[in-house]
């Protein structure tokens, strides 16, 4: 009688590819809604960019575009208005901090420009 060479997943194995993608379910969870509101601030700065003439236009129509898109983590007064030539550029930056457990955080910096 031969033994087959038998493949597949143990229990154990199971267990900790299991443990390993919840935590990373649950980090991507924590995440995804900073990487949403990284992309809905960058594009209020671009909109900004553009119809604002003035570094108070500018605040005023990206505080506006944050109203509208639910933008928490920065305001009209964090970011930084400046001309190069004819355009009006918008710099933004700021770091977000997630908890992971016991001492260990994430550390998210998120910083941008507009074109």
């Amino acid at each position: 009688m031969t033994r087959r060479h038998q493949t597949g997943f143990s229990l154990f194995g199971m267990l900790f590819w299991g443990g390993i993608v919840a935590v990373l379910f649950v980090v991507g969870a924590q995440v995804s809604p900073t990487v949403i509101e990284y992309l809905a601030v960058r594009k209020a700065a671009h909109k900004a960019a553009i119809e604002g003439q003035s570094v108070m236009d500018v605040r005023a129509i990206f505080d506006k575009a944050a109203q509208i898109d639910d933008i928490k983590s920065i305001t009209g007064r964090d970011i930084e208005v400046t001309k190069e030539g004819d355009r009006v550029v918008v710099s933004f930056a700021w770091k977000r901090e997630i908890h992971l457990a016991g001492p260990a955080f994430l550390l998210l910096r998120y910083e941008g420009r507009t074109k």
